[in-house]
């Protein structure tokens, strides 16, 4: 599907590198940090979900200079590409890749705090060019929306990330802005999902509200706070049920790069089940299975038309 009319790509490496990239890179960094912690469950050696995780790590790596290279040819490409909704769900995304990369790497080295903060700095700058953006656009533009989950919430992220590597203080002064921010855009989303209708090409995004509520339950586990992470654990496995229940209705509009909101959900949900034990490990590992099988061909797609110089045009991604 076409956002509006197709423009050209000039000659030029990386001129238009596509934000939409980022979320099946989102989903597939979920993906191996989920087999981490899935493969006990298969009795599995631990060296293959640290051999996908390296290849998905490296992945990650290079869409994030592709994009870099993007702004510096011309940074303002990326107010440019904030306007559209594929891009400002994308650059959400490649937000998000940086502190996952720092959660794969944690067990590595110093590089990996490094990324951390250096994801912290990126996010705080991002936040404060989307808060320009929709406050100097249209007005449409400020309409509450599931992207708003990856901007605003995406700091739950940033917790799985700190504890990861250790930084509890960081990691739960992220749990609680990600906390409040997540309620209070589920608050907003269903009081305007009553009130209006979501056309058929974005209703995937509506998948994105499930991952807040997966990796508060996974952080909640990790501080041992079990109340919060068996509510949250449920709460997102019933909103899984519900978009399963209406997934012709979710799938209506085709296949678009849009379907890439599909995939950090799906992953999130596994890891959050998986990090509770008990009960939730076999739920846990065979909704570990279903995410590779819709991760790992979403993602194929994608790459696919990136690499036909296709996913630019569809999704109107900015020109450097």
């Amino acid at each position: 599907m076409s956002f509006a009319p197709p423009k050209m790509t000039p000659k030029g490496l990386f001129r238009r590198t596509p934000p939409a990239m980022f979320p099946p890179v989102l989903g597939l960094m979920g993906l191996g940090i989920a087999w981490r912690r899935g493969v006990r469950e298969f009795a599995l050696p631990p060296d293959l979900a640290e051999l996908f995780l390296g290849a998905v790590t490296l992945l990650a790596v290079f869409t994030l200079l592709a994009y870099v290279a993007k702004i510096v040819r011309r940074p303002g490409v990326v107010t440019e590409d904030l306007r559209i909704l594929p891009g400002r769900a994308g650059l959400a995304a490649g937000v998000l890749v940086i502190y996952l990369v720092a959660a794969a790497l944690a067990p590595y080295g110093i590089v990996a705090l490094a990324l951390f903060w250096l994801g912290v700095a990126v996010h705080l700058g991002f936040i404060v060019t989307v808060i320009y953006t929709l406050m100097t656009g249209p007005a449409e533009q400020r309409r509450v929306n599931p992207t708003w989950q990856l901007t605003f919430s995406g700091w739950i992220v940033g917790a799985l990330a700190a504890q990861a590597l250790g930084l509890v203080q960081p990691a739960l002064a992220m749990f609680w802005v990600a906390f409040g921010a997540t309620v209070g855009i589920w608050l907003a989303s269903i009081n305007q999902f009553a009130r209006e209708k979501v056309p058929a090409p974005l209703r995937p995004l509506l998948a994105i509200h499930l991952a807040p509520a997966a990796v508060i339950g996974t952080v909640a586990t990790g501080f041992d706070a079990v109340g919060i992470a068996q509510v949250m654990a449920g709460l997102a496995g019933l909103y899984a049920l519900v978009l399963l229940a209406s997934i012709r209705w979710l799938l209506a509009g085709g296949f678009s790069p849009l379907w890439g909101a599909f995939t950090f959900p799906a992953t999130a949900l596994a890891g959050c089940w998986l990090a509770q034990g008990g009960p939730w490990s076999m739920p846990g590992a065979v909704v570990l299975i279903a995410a590779t099988l819709i991760v790992i061909p979403i993602a194929i797609q994608v790459f696919k038309l990136w690499a036909k110089g296709q996913l630019a045009m569809k999704t109107n991604a900015a020109i450097a």
